[in-house]
């Protein structure tokens, strides 16, 4: 009875794990497919139409796929490192310091974890409107600097792997804060760091809501929004379907690429960090 008990969790993740993983391979079969295979078919029989569809999707109006996916490379990349670097400031400085309202910003920060983006996006767009920098590279990044969750986990990592009675030594000897927070705290908190960066990256490279309200130039689209004009026209134009599931299907591999490079890393920061300690 315990052992079929213990099954039971197992089996859940499995269910999971299909639920996850099955539109994904829905996707890398049906970008194998060529147009006349795609309804034509079973659903997971691989096609032959790869390579074509990939250079059909790289020939699309002199490759501007390429040109959203480097926007979203730009967005996504950036927008993590800058908001990362504000999450382990804000993060540190609500971990460490004890000043007044101190409870009352983070209790301000929580707030902003439950609230669902889409309350955002219009004010956002009014107040990027009223300086003339809607439609802009900057319309997208600014609003994804600060990020609630990502100062939540840099203040929680912060109070859990830096040691306030290091802080306090290194105060003694007669460091100033930055140096502190620099030479000390920063490396401590990096593993923290490197999750943070991944989820933010995640999250801005498979944002769609915020370029959907900012942009109306498909120059500066992220690879979401040029994926969805495409979607739309493929309803007059049932070729362009093809393309749609080739694109979405080469916007996988960078995901996959970095997840595998910084879980690498994490798992050997982490292991150092325990040596040094």
């Amino acid at each position: 009875m315990t052992r079929r008990i213990a099954l039971l969790p197992t089996a859940a993740l499995l269910l999971g794990a299909v639920y996850c993983l099955l539109p994904v391979a829905w996707v890398l079969i049906a970008a194998t497919k060529a147009g006349d295979e795609l309804f034509s078919t079973f659903t997971f029989t691989p096609g032959t139409g790869l390579l074509d569809n990939i250079a059909d999707l790289n020939d699309y109006r002199d490759g501007v796929y390429w040109r959203w996916m480097a926007n979203s490379g730009l967005y996504a990349g950036v927008g993590a490192l800058l908001s990362c670097a504000v999450s382990a400031l804000a993060g540190y400085g609500l971990a460490v310091y004890r000043f007044r309202g101190r409870e009352a910003v983070f209790s301000v920060l929580l707030a902003g974890v439950l609230m669902p983006p889409v309350i955002l996006a219009v004010p956002q767009y009014l107040m990027l409107a009223e300086v003339e920098l809607t439609d802009s590279y900057p319309s997208v990044l600014l609003p994804l600097i600060l990020s609630p969750y990502g100062i939540y986990l840099a203040r929680v990592y912060a109070a859990a792997a830096v040691p306030a009675e290091l802080l306090e030594a290194a105060r003694v000897d007669g460091s100033g804060e930055w140096r502190i927070f620099r030479t000390i705290a920063l490396p401590m908190m990096l593993p923290g760091l490197v999750t943070i960066f991944l989820f933010q990256f995640v999250a801005i490279w498979n944002n769609f809501l915020l370029p959907y309200v900012m942009l109306s130039d498909d120059e500066k689209f992220p690879i979401t929004l040029g994926l969805f004009t495409l979607l739309n026209q493929g309803s007059n134009s049932p070729a362009l379907y093809t393309l749609v599931i080739t694109g979405a299907m080469l916007a996988i591999i960078p995901l996959i690429a970095l997840f595998l490079v910084i879980q690498r890393f994490w798992s050997l920061d982490l292991l150092s960090g325990a040596v040094k300690s």
